[in-house]
């Protein structure tokens, strides 16, 4: 592995360099369960993340983004039924994050209720609704969440089929529109982030309208240069979809690979602690694991605050590339597949503009890069 700043201008991210990931000496392999839980008390997001690279075995992706634990491999449940219901949301669910969420409900249910879920009666779960809809104030999306949680427990587990309580919970989701940034604003948090490992990956969610995750994931095996494409894998709902990737934007890829040179990954962590300005880059190409999520959250929200942007998230730069997609003449259907939408009603939020004439999405994508400082 080579860690040095000068190396061939004309090698590629997906063309160097020529490893098998099963080989990579960074892979961490032999970890056992009892290292997930390290002694000292780390944040919670720091912790998960740390403990889903160990488990990661070779040949297997990177992983990027807040991760959780599968219940089933919780230490202990509160009750046997929570227990069950643990090995029930493993039979429904393939993510690990999504049974958490499920499970995370459940014991919000028992925890306001001080008793075990499989006692309740149903009007306790009608006066614990209640409570988080006018008490609590709890959004529509989580209250869906919460009923959905609870129709799976009293319902498919503990076939409770003659409850109406899921029948009569109704909620209405917010019309609000998604916070979005101009060109001009765009250009000048890139502008002010000063460091090329953050700005780099901050202007690729921008110009690919990706997530944040997805971003942070990616290798250098998901580029095809030559053909001006970018592969996600592995995405929300565990779907792979393909979108344009400008040569501007590639470019600016090649030149900070070229630093750290890392055998698999676009954007490596840099690593934590103090360290010299020159081993920064020996570092990201040993590293293990890519970039945090929180990182690029944090600049994001530093720069934000000291340019005076009313609102600035790394979600806020892929609803900026969808509108300012459709404000040059995307279409809803070309945009819906750029984004991964499943269902072209999530991409429809984004007609709030001016809807034009169809153009080619690779050329659009284009002219979203130019002008962008490097």
């Amino acid at each position: 592995m080579h860690n040095n700043n000068n190396t061939n201008p004309d090698n590629q991210p997906n063309q160097t360099p020529n490893r098998p990931q099963r080989n990579s000496k960074t892979s961490p392999t032999k970890t056992s369960p009892a290292k997930t839980s390290p002694a000292k008390t780390p944040a919670p997001h720091e912790r998960t993340d740390e403990a889903c690279y160990q488990k990661l075995p070779p040949g297997l992706r990177p992983f990027a983004g807040s991760s959780q634990r599968d219940p089933l491999h919780y230490a202990s449940h509160p009750y046997p039924s929570m227990l069950r219901f643990a090995k029930h949301l493993a039979l429904h669910f393939d993510s690990p994050s999504t049974r958490h969420s499920y499970y995370r409900q459940m014991r919000l249910v028992h925890e306001q209720s001080q008793s075990d879920p499989a006692e309740m009666t149903e009007e306790m779960l009608r006066d614990y609704f209640l409570y988080v809809k006018t008490v609590k104030c709890w959004g529509s999306r989580t209250i869906r969440q919460a009923a959905a949680s609870a129709k799976l427990f009293f319902v498919g587990m503990m076939d409770h089929q003659d409850w109406k309580i899921f029948s009569q919970i109704r909620t209405k989701d917010d019309d609000s529109l998604p916070a979005v940034l101009t060109r001009r604003q765009v250009i000048l948090l890139l502008r002010h982030i000063r460091l090329r490992r953050y700005r780099i990956p901050i202007k690729l969610i921008y110009c690919c309208g990706l997530r944040i995750s997805e971003c942070l994931a990616l290798t250098i095996h998901d580029i095809d240069a030559k053909g001006g494409k970018l592969w996600i894998r592995k995405s929300k709902g565990n779907k792979d979809r393909m979108i344009p990737i400008s040569q501007t934007m590639i470019a600016d890829l090649r030149r900070y690979w070229k630093v750290h040179q890392h055998p698999i990954l676009l954007f490596p962590t840099a690593g934590r602690g103090a360290c010299p300005s020159d081993k920064v880059a020996e570092r990201m190409g040993k590293a293990i694991r890519p970039m945090p999520v929180s990182t690029l959250q944090k600049i994001i929200a530093a720069a934000r605050k000291e340019l005076n942007i009313p609102v600035c998230t790394p979600h806020t730069l892929r609803h900026s590339f969808a509108t300012h997609l459709v404000e040059a003449g995307a279409s809803l259907h070309t945009l819906q597949a750029l984004l991964g939408h499943v269902d072209i009603d999530t991409t429809m939020v984004y007609l709030h503009v001016t809807h034009r004439s169809e153009q080619d999405s690779r050329a659009l994508v284009e002219t979203l890069c130019q002008e962008l400082p490097r």
